[in-house]
């Protein structure tokens, strides 16, 4: 499993011309799921995002956790980050969990957010998606469930 985690100053999530997601200070979250992954997957990673201090604290510090600012998360799925680009110019998907697995998984990382965070927003499973933010920094980070003790 992967998540891709930006931290933003606002982020929005369109379908057909519609606003389904948004959020003010916290972070954009895209969501891999890969062929193999589990609940106990999905755990270790939610654990490890929602404890990240990667926000600024009064001394600008990079020292303070989504809970510290009252940051929202905004949950948008994309089984692209499962591309695997070694051969030849076209992606191949073969990686990503099958969609069945994906949405179930998707699903249980949005519900187990709600029990920690007030506000978690999300993009529509499968669908195809505009996404939009400001990313504050610009800062990035990419947790990987296969590497992550």
């Amino acid at each position: 499993m992967k998540f891709v985690i930006q931290r933003v100053t606002h982020a929005s999530v369109e379908v057909e011309e519609q606003i389904v997601g948004k959020i003010g200070k916290g972070y954009l979250v895209l969501i891999g799921v890969g062929a193999n992954d589990t609940k106990a997957d999905a755990d270790k990673l939610i654990r490890k995002m929602i404890g990240l201090r990667i926000f600024s604290d009064e001394n600008d510090k990079i020292n303070l956790s989504l809970k510290d600012v009252d940051g929202s998360l905004l949950l948008v799925s994309q089984f692209t980050l499962y591309a695997n680009c070694i051969k030849g110019n076209r992606p191949s998907f073969t990686e990503a969990g099958n969609p069945a697995l994906a949405e179930e998984l998707y699903e249980y990382i949005i519900a187990e957010c709600r029990k920690q965070i007030p506000i978690v927003e999300t993009g529509v499973f499968g669908a195809h998606m505009q996404v939009s933010m400001c990313n504050s920094g610009p800062f990035t980070i990419v947790l990987e469930s296969d590497k992550l003790h």
